[in-house]
């Protein structure tokens, strides 16, 4: 049995129009057009992959957790995000 995971993402107006109309065209879900875009992707990737590159990543001390963010809450995250606060 294959497990799935269910998560968010954020697609554009016009891509997300056009993966649901071809869905529609082709007799699949919106999940399968996007799982078979990804694997297509993925697969085109396998021959040009390289050894992966160490990336200096910058730290910043915010000070943690800001008030009124809730982490459990995906959609009180993309609010906030949206508000830009």
């Amino acid at each position: 049995m294959l497990r799935c995971m269910r998560t968010t993402i954020r697609l554009n107006d016009a891509v997300l129009k056009e993966t649901k109309e071809l869905a529609a065209r082709t007799g699949r879900t919106l999940t399968a057009v996007i799982e078979d875009a990804l694997r297509h992707e993925l697969a085109s990737l396998d021959g040009r992959r390289s050894a992966p590159r160490k990336a200096a990543l910058p730290s910043f001390d915010g000070g943690g957790l800001q008030p009124g963010v809730n982490l459990d809450s995906n959609a009180e995250l993309l609010e906030l995000m949206e508000r830009g606060e």
